[in-house]
């Protein structure tokens, strides 16, 4: 029987690094090296069926099932690889293995098992060499020297139009090619259930809310798509973490996803302060599907976003017109009945979170009372009166 010789080798010993990739282990636990293990398989092969004929014919494969797959050293020349954002071990070793900068996706995998610092590598476009070994690829992965820096950050609230204009500045892309893909957000991967609501109000897609407000790498000859594309990849990915779709269906009422990711745009443009988001968006459930008598929200923040949406610069609430705040052809108009027909704005994950799970209250009302952007919140309005008194005597209205 096999199993009853001594070939001389044993299985490697957890602590040697490397070398359950490189081969098997001499039991004076020196390498044996990887013609030794070559000439471990022939024996085996011998005693198997000897080495004539057939024997050699599966000779490469059978050693794949012994030798992982790996270049020596530190590789040459030099290739791009994207890591994207959210990408497992497994993801990376495919990227790597694409680009052939490592000879196998295991030998990547196996090399960052060992290295405890592999969880640390970040998402974006590294500069690496072809040929490299598992081990030199992880650690070059953990410099950040090879990172290609072309981040640009895209603060919480801003609209699509504001975030077009600012990707624009930063990548020379025209605001008319992020405008024009757009257009299609199912395209961009937003699945198509996001688009529903539950008032009978119909939905025509938007990609507003949907780009999520993050600090992103961009890679080299991206287009306006592709970036677009990295920022609903990134909305989905938070919103999953965060059970965002499920919780609101539960626990929500019955509104759907869309209708909370609206009030988080509206908390997100209301609020002041990170403390108060999730009251915000309580006082906007209140007025929408409680007892407000229009059941409208009465937020100016919405009458601006059709401002900027249509080319008219936006303005503090006391500058606004009686035309501007109540004109019947807005869409947005402030004293309609229900949600405004799409968000208003790309909100952060704690709006959302606020919309998911807002806490508990009858507030209708809500005016900033110091510096900080907190607010005092009432559920009459006599007593928004009073915290408006407060707020003009701090000199905050």
């Amino acid at each position: 029987m096999i199993d009853e010789l001594d070939l001389g080798f044993d299985e490697p010993e957890r602590g040697q690094k490397g070398r359950h990739r490189r081969g098997f282990v001499k039991r004076n636990g020196k390498s044996g090296g990887r013609g030794k293990t070559v000439l471990a398989l022939l024996l085996a092969l011998v005693l198997l069926g000897g080495i004539g004929g057939g024997a050699f014919y599966g000779f490469d494969r059978i050693q794949s099932y012994f030798v992982t797959p790996d270049y020596d050293g530190a590789g040459t020349g030099e290739v791009t690889v994207e890591i994207k954002q959210g990408a497992l071990i497994a993801d990376m070793a495919d990227a790597l293995y694409s680009a052939g900068v490592v000879k196998s996706s295991k030998a990547f995998i196996e090399a960052a098992a060992e290295n405890s610092r592999s969880k640390n590598i970040q998402p974006g476009t590294y500069k690496l060499r072809k040929q490299m070994s598992g081990e030199h690829a992880v650690t070059a992965l953990l410099d950040l020297k090879n990172k290609i820096v072309n981040g640009i950050t895209i603060p919480e609230g801003r609209t699509a139009k504001n975030v077009y204009k600012l990707l624009s500045e930063k990548t020379d892309i025209p605001v008319k090619e992020f405008e024009a893909a757009a257009k299609d957000p199912l395209a961009l991967g937003v699945p198509d259930w996001w688009f529903k609501r539950s008032d009978g109000k119909k939905v025509k897609p938007s990609i507003e809310g949907f780009l999520y407000p993050d600090t992103y790498e961009i890679p080299p000859k991206a287009t306006a798509e592709s970036i677009l594309k990295l920022m609903v990849d990134n909305f989905l990915s938070v919103t999953g973490q965060m059970e965002f779709a499920d919780r609101v269906q539960k626990e929500r009422g019955g509104i759907t996803p869309y209708e909370a990711l609206v009030v988080a745009s509206l908390a997100q443009a209301e609020a002041g302060n990170k403390d108060d988001l999730g009251k915000v968006a309580r006082v906007a459930y209140n007025r929408v599907y409680g007892e407000f008598p229009c059941g409208c929200l009465e937020m100016d923040v919405t009458v601006n976003y059709y401002l900027e949406s249509i080319g008219k610069p936006t303005k503090a609430s006391k500058d606004m017109t009686d035309a501007e705040l109540d004109d019947p052809k807005n869409p947005y108009n402030r004293k309609l009945k229900g949600l405004p027909p799409t968000p208003i704005n790309n909100p952060g994950k704690e709006a959302m979170a606020g919309a998911m799970d807002p806490p508990p209250g009858k507030w209708l009302f809500f005016v900033a009372i110091d510096k900080q952007g907190h607010s005092a919140f009432a559920d009459t309005y006599e007593q928004h009166q009073q915290n408006e008194a407060k707020a003009r005597e701090a000199g905050i209205i």
